[in-house]
């Protein structure tokens, strides 16, 4: 219980601290490795059908930031954090299905009956779905992995910040992103030189129904 409860508070920490981070110390660097654990622990945010149709593209190069720099409409902290991560949507998520689930026939989480006839349905449905449909779907999810790779950066001591103020087809041209990926923001990722500033919050009251809502 005592371990139970420590664990608790340092999660408390880490949301309660979560700070928007736009200024960077850019002498800073993340290794790829250290990179790919925060990627790691993000992606065990949840999907629709455990589908995980995110696609990240992490940039580090300081060249390449430079140059996404007016992209971001000139925002200092992509060229200054240790990396920015483009968070995708995979349009196209549902063609892994059979990997996916035959992962989990392997783990054990699931016979081969249940795969087969999940990947079915699932295959079934997308193929009813139309692309703003589609979009909404990796929207969603790649927003829960968002603010999950946010947390297990803080976790770790760094700092964050999610952009939608980019100009995604410029973007997309910059790294050639193909059309079945929607891009969902830029996360900047580093040291912070500045402390972020903290913000109020409506109270719950203010931003909660109950049973019903109430005009």
């Amino acid at each position: 219980m005592e371990s139970q409860t420590k664990e608790w508070k340092s999660f408390l920490q880490v949301i309660k601290e979560r700070r928007s981070v736009r200024h960077y110390d850019p002498s800073v660097t993340i290794s790829e490795q250290e990179l790919k654990e925060i990627l790691a622990e993000a992606t065990l945010a949840p999907s629709a059908a455990n589908l995980q149709p995110w696609k990240f593209l992490v940039i580090t190069e300081q060249a390449l930031k430079d140059q996404l720099l007016p992209i971001a409409y000139n925002q200092q902290q992509v060229a200054d954090a240790s990396a920015v991560i483009a968070v995708l949507g995979d349009l196209q998520a549902h063609v892994q299905v059979d990997k996916i689930y035959s992962a989990s026939v392997e783990a054990g989480y699931m016979t081969e009956e249940i795969k087969q006839a999940l990947v079915g349905n699932i295959t079934a449905g997308f193929a009813t779905l139309d692309t703003t449909a589609r979009q909404n779907g990796v929207m969603t999810d790649c927003g829960l992995v968002s603010m999950q790779l946010m947390l297990a950066a803080k976790a770790r001591g760094y700092d964050t910040v999610p952009m939608a103020g980019y100009d995604a087809g410029k973007l997309r041209a910059m790294f050639a992103i193909p059309e079945r990926y929607a891009t969902v923001m830029l996360i900047a990722v580093g040291k912070a030189a500045q402390p972020g500033h903290p913000t109020f919050r409506l109270p719950v009251e203010d931003v909660t129904f109950w049973n019903g809502i109430a005009e």
